[in-house]
């Protein structure tokens, strides 16, 4: 049952009863734990695929600093959102920091990007998994002629249905694959240098630009900006753990705890992946092009053998972690925009089990869609174009929550802020540059441009969307709206 309430800005509010609110309910089932699985096995396949292309735009010195440029943006954003999701724990995440911050037009921006990174990673790492199986079943009769489509549509159903399960099953199958996952690239950065397949040489064979050397830059300076996009591969989805926080047995004490620690172990791996897994096989130049660079770098250590094989066949898991995980992701993102009405609310709806099952099956299939129409119309590059498109919407919302950590340190002075971080104002600010570079270099490549400017497009629509239709039926006690109304309604009492 619903009532039209009030005004508040641009936006328009209903007051919804308690059965809209119990059927949109989430469960809670994380420890820090189990949410340090989720922030890592989100991220992990970055490691896996992904990160590699940026070799083939910077060269290895390329792509390691706009790796360290990217090391330093995500810490200075992880201190910011361990604050704010102490502070605001919600299942919207950023949409819950901006909206506080930057009122329902910003908080909705800001939502739609997170939408497009959360939707768009998924297709991105199926792509991946679908490389990585076509190497696995390589001269299987039967299965080698197995086309790539009918992998993706086989792993998404199966962990689509999974995270339909129940939240508890899919914190601990998530725990699972991230352990195992971590275990086979610590198996690979020990094997590679014992039996000789690293070669320090390996990380130099691009062949330079003119006036430029092999060990140097070999596409310059340009290529440092052009390969951030890739450098933020090895990072990009340990933001998503504020989205678990109505699912946090204590938020306030784990939340922090888990994203401190999550950023540490991907800032390891991220050094370990990139000189190791560069530095076999075919080096820099060869696993550059690759669609399943650590498959690449399994059979340089173990040949094309049973061995290798069944490394492939394991390593799969790595970019499982991740699809599974961020599968999770967009289930509450579209979640927390449907229930506050932004978005359709029928997209909240939970049922029994307590997982928002149709947002779950409508972002696998918005997904699925993007994949398959970027092979179609691509045909080379669907990987790379589609991490663009994904990066292109998280580093949107990543400026615009770490300029929302800033006006709400000065605004909000009273808010009670359970963890502060300590790099503070000064540490948002210099994430928030960060990201705006990082935002230009998604279009810093011709090839990968189309793609991005999709994205544009469906920014622009769904702008529109919230302002002719959504902001007018808004819900009031959606907790993201209500926490921020409270407090619009306390500065206004102030000002009289």
């Amino acid at each position: 049952m619903e009532s039209e309430s009030k005004s508040s800005g641009v936006a328009s509010y209903e007051q919804v009863d308690d059965e809209y609110l119990k059927r949109r309910k989430l469960r809670k089932n994380a420890g820090w734990i189990l949410l340090w699985a989720l922030g890592v096995g989100a991220v992990i396949s970055g490691d896996f695929a992904g990160w590699n292309t940026g070799l083939k735009h910077g060269g290895f010195w390329g792509l390691a600093i706009a790796t360290l440029l990217m090391a330093v943006m995500y810490v200075c954003m992880v201190f910011t959102i361990a604050e704010l999701s102490a502070a605001l724990p919600h299942a919207g995440g950023f949409f819950s920091f901006t909206r506080n911050a930057l009122g329902p037009t910003g908080g909705f921006i800001c939502g739609l990007t997170d939408t497009i990174e959360y939707v768009i990673t998924p297709a991105v790492i199926v792509f991946f998994i679908g490389s990585y199986m076509q190497k696995l079943v390589d001269g299987v009769p039967g299965l080698e002629s197995v086309p790539s489509f009918v992998w993706w549509l086989l792993f998404y159903a199966m962990f689509v249905a999974i995270n339909i399960r129940g939240v508890e099953l899919t914190l601990r199958v998530g725990l699972v694959v991230t352990g195992i996952a971590m275990a086979v690239l610590i198996v690979f950065y020990v094997s590679a240098p014992l039996v000789g397949a690293f070669n320090w040489d390996l990380l130099f064979n691009i062949e330079p630009d003119p006036g430029h050397s092999k060990t140097g830059l070999p596409h310059g300076i340009w290529g440092i900006f052009t390969a951030l996009p890739f450098a933020i591969w090895f990072y990009l989805a340990i933001e998503q753990l504020p989205l678990a926080a109505e699912e946090a047995h204590d938020v306030v004490r784990d939340m922090p705890k888990a994203l401190v620690f999550g950023i540490l172990t991907l800032l390891v791996l991220s050094l370990f992946t990139l000189v190791i897994n560069t530095g076999v096989g075919g080096g820099a130049k060869a696993i550059g092009e690759s669609d399943a660079p650590l498959g690449e770098g399994f059979e340089a250590v173990f040949g094309i053998s049973s061995t290798s094989k069944v490394l492939i066949l394991i390593a799969i898991t790595g970019l499982i972690a991740s699809f599974h995980t961020i599968i999770y992701a967009y289930g509450r993102v579209l979640f927390a925009l449907s229930r506050a009405g932004y978005l359709p609310r029928w997209i909240s709806l939970t049922g029994k089990t307590q997982t928002p099952y149709m947002a779950l099956i409508l972002g696998a299939a918005v997904g699925l869609l993007c994949t398959l129409a970027l092979q179609f119309f691509e045909k080379t590059g669907v990987g790379a174009a589609l991490l663009n498109m994904a990066v292109f919407g998280a580093v949107i919302s990543y400026s615009l929550v770490m300029l929302s950590f800033i006006i709400l340190r000065i605004r909000r002075p009273e808010l009670p802020r359970p963890y502060r971080s300590p790099l503070g104002i000064p540490g948002a600010a210099i994430g928030g540059i960060l990201s705006l570079i990082a935002l230009l270099a998604t279009f810093a490549v011709e090839a990968y441009r189309p793609a991005v400017v999709g994205v544009v497009l469906f920014l622009i629509a769904g702008t529109i969307y919230f302002l002719l239709y959504s902001r007018h039926r808004l819900v009031a006690q959606a907790p993201e709206e209500e926490n921020a109304l409270i407090a619009e309604a306390e500065r206004e009492l102030a000002h009289r």
